[in-house]
């Protein structure tokens, strides 16, 4: 498994990039989290113009195995939602840290808890 150096992590397995000059991160879910769902087979994103909260749930991701919530990993506003993977599912798998992206957010708070890739890696093999 390889974590992009690039990128931090949270314990409930999300991915979230560097802010952009307009504040905004990418979040997915990482190789790891996407190879113990299983196949994923349909996403329900949070929508453009939502406010999430880091921690807490903001979509859910349900795989051949089961369903699982997606948790915010900063707090901040939905700018833009995946449509490629709503219509399939399966890049979540294929392509975690590229096109298997879930949601941008632009960031109003960020925790003190994100990880770098060597330390969620630790915490993934724990």
């Amino acid at each position: 498994m390889s974590n992009p150096q690039q990128l931090r992590y949270s314990k409930e397995h999300e991915w979230l990039s560097a802010a952009d000059a307009n504040g905004v991160a990418t979040v997915g879910i990482t190789e790891f989290a996407a190879n113990a769902l299983g196949d994923v087979v349909f996403a329900q994103l949070p929508a453009v113009g939502d406010t999430i909260t880091a921690g807490e749930s903001c979509g859910e991701l349900e795989s051949t195995k089961s369903v699982s919530d997606l948790f915010a990993p900063v707090t901040g506003e939905i700018v833009a939602a995946n449509q490629d993977v709503v219509d399939d599912p399966a890049l979540v798998n294929s392509a975690p840290f590229e096109g298997g992206w879930l949601f941008k957010v632009k960031i109003t708070d960020e925790p003190a808890d994100l990880m770098s890739a060597d330390e969620y890696t630790a915490f993934a093999a724990g």
